[in-house]
């Protein structure tokens, strides 16, 4: 019996300017993807960018999948 792979979708975030990121932008976006189940897998600072690179995944839901799978409305 085959067990069922778990799947993932993830979300990548570029947050503050060549100035730098404040602290609690940071913070405010951690605390926020949290409540809605997102896990940080990476943090890291581009080259000379003073910016914050955010990588999150959270399992892919079938709600998500059959979300993705419908036709998207044109515009």
């Amino acid at each position: 019996m085959d067990a069922e792979i778990q799947k993932w979708e993830y979300q990548v975030l570029t947050i503050g300017s060549m100035f730098g990121t404040k602290d609690e932008a940071i913070e405010e976006t951690l605390n926020s993807w949290g409540e809605e189940g997102w896990e940080v897998t990476h943090v890291y600072t581009p080259e000379n960018s003073g910016k914050v690179t955010i990588v999150a995944k959270r399992p892919l839901t079938r709600e998500t999948l059959r979300r993705r799978s419908m036709p998207q409305p044109t515009r």
